[in-house]
């Protein structure tokens, strides 16, 4: 079993029914090909096989995929017993072997908003959306031709142009998002030219740009821990669906927290070292404090160390894009407790499909799962649970805003008190406007003092900017102080309307949303070296 701290990179299938005899082993050698170039350019991350397992191009991907080792969800179009109808013996045989071998069976849903079709080539329909939708790659074994509304060309349709409307929210992959490798491949009653050709259809940077940072998080979740307080009742942890969301986002949630420490250190070492080289060079400039001068080499060096650990580890970026990607699972797991069929990619916004489209599709390939069946209460456990968290997180938020409102002030006034102590010594004993009233043995000693006491002023000023600012704390309290009021406006209307796919689709749309917006914000509070 795939390790569950780990993003799988889903390789779906589609492909005609009927294959020419001759054909055969130059298309498994093509499907082989791709599918160990996927395994050996990401050695981290897990493949994973969704197929329909229907005669012809569907076989033979997962002869192929069990020859490369590479696991298998089956998704079927009809319930078994029915399917079994379309296959004659050899392929009868082949099916139920991969059926055996499969670590996930189940047929696929009717997400669309379109009027049900039960027929079977409805169902071919729905697993051909299914596999476009929840894969990473789709491995088209197509004659390239447009067809009709339930065969290879519609899977490719809804992979690369978003070619259906699910019920709740939008279709989620586009060519943006999504690649397919098409095979060229003929129909037994029509030859193709160029059979077993290979060509990429759809942003193949873009995917390779979501694979890797993928991969990158899967390198990371293998030195992490993923336990943690547990977010559902009990009785949620006899659902392996649910448990392997779970574990995921205590992953990304700890992944997060941890880079989110190392952001937070280099911020404040930034802001410590810009104040120290302030204060160094007044001491060197006003008082003549020749080894200052060593200390502002050390502080400059310092800045520059760890504004290069900030590069180095991509910690601004990964405590965003980890903090994201734990939120949407939260939001999926949710969701999928209740028994609700909504999946929380297609709530996502536009932008944040394109900005994070390695947690679009991470979140896309964690719903390759059969629809929930049992549904339950999820009042308690989301909007309550989530009010509870943003009043506590508000109040913490808005103690941290008033330390540093009062720091600011105390600056300030003392900033204010030192000028008009400069300006009074100024007026009164150096002669600024009229004669002296008192005396002042050595005014320059006294403006040298004066000058280095508002320079460590503005130091301090400088630090609390350089740390304090970066933290937006206004800002997060007013988000908390929002959420909060959401929340408990949920809860109640679950409680007086009861448990209904509306409210539970505008719970999870607003959440995604207001994380959405806490990532534009943060992500203009990368560390800076600003000297």
């Amino acid at each position: 079993m795939d390790d569950a701290r780990k993003i799988p990179l889903v390789i779906g299938v589609t492909g005609h029914l009927d294959l020419r005899e001759e054909e055969l082993e130059t298309l498994r050698s093509a499907v082989k090909r791709e599918l160990e170039k996927l395994r050996e350019k990401y050695p981290h991350t897990p493949a994973v096989m969704l197929c329909a397992l229907a005669r012809g191009a569907d076989l033979l991907c997962a002869d192929a995929g069990e020859e490369a080792g590479i696991p298998l969800r089956a998704v079927l179009p009809v319930e078994r017993e029915e399917y079994e109808k379309d296959f004659g013996e050899a392929d009868l045989a082949r099916f139920r072997h991969h059926l055996d071998r499969a670590e996930k069976v189940y047929t696929a849903a009717d997400a669309e908003e379109a009027a049900e079709n039960a027929s079977r080539d409805g169902g071919y329909r729905r697993a051909g959306i299914h596999t476009a939708e929840h894969s990473h790659i789709l491995l088209a074994l197509w004659d390239g031709k447009e067809g009709g509304p339930n065969g290879t060309a519609a899977a490719v349709n809804a992979a690369l142009r978003s070619g259906w409307q699910p019920r709740h929210g939008t279709a989620s992959r586009c060519a943006e998002n999504a690649v397919v490798i098409h095979i060229q491949t003929s129909r037994k009653d029509a030859a193709a030219e160029g059979a077993g050709t290979v060509r990429t259809l759809g942003n193949a940077e873009a995917m390779a740009e979501i694979l890797s940072r993928t991969d990158e998080f899967n390198a990371l979740a293998e030195q992490t821990d993923a336990g943690g307080e547990r977010l559902l009742p009990e009785d949620a942890g006899a659902e392996p669906e649910l448990r392997k969301l779970e574990t995921l986002y205590h992953t990304a949630d700890r992944l997060s927290m941890r880079f989110a420490g190392v952001y937070r250190r280099v911020l404040i070492g930034l802001a410590a070292s810009g104040t120290l080289l302030t204060l160094a060079f007044l001491l060197y400039d006003e008082r003549d404090m020749i080894p200052m001068i060593l200390l502002c080499g050390a502080m400059l060096v310092t800045a520059f160390l760890l504004a290069g650990r900030a590069k180095r580890t991509a910690c601004h970026r990964r405590y965003i894009e980890y903090r994201a990607l734990a939120e949407a699972l939260r939001v999926q797991m949710y969701l999928r407790y209740a028994g609700s069929g909504i999946e929380a990619q297609r709530l996502m916004s536009w932008t944040q499909r394109m900005e994070t489209a390695w947690i679009l599709c991470a979140v896309c390939t964690a719903n390759a799962e059969r629809t929930p069946e049992k549904k339950r209460e999820i009042r308690e456990c989301w909007p309550e649970a989530q009010e509870a968290y943003h009043r506590k997180a508000g109040r913490n938020t808005g103690r941290q805003n008033g330390r540093n409102e009062r720091l600011v002030k105390i600056l300030l006034r003392c900033s204010v008190a030192a000028y008009l102590a400069t300006l009074a010594i100024e007026l009164l004993g150096c002669g600024l406007i009229f004669r002296p009233v008192i005396e002042v043995r050595d005014p320059g000693r006294l403006r040298t003092l004066m000058k280095i006491v508002l320079g460590a002023l503005s130091a301090g000023t400088l630090f609390l900017s350089g740390y304090y600012g970066k933290m937006d704390l206004e800002r997060k309290m007013s988000d908390h102080v929002k959420m909060e009021a959401f929340y408990r406006s949920m809860s109640e209307q679950l409680a007086e309307q009861g448990q209904t796919e509306n409210l539970l689709e505008a719970l999870a749309r607003e959440e995604l949303a207001e994380n959405g917006n806490w990532c534009s914000y943060q992500r203009d509070n990368a560390p800076e070296l600003n000297l």
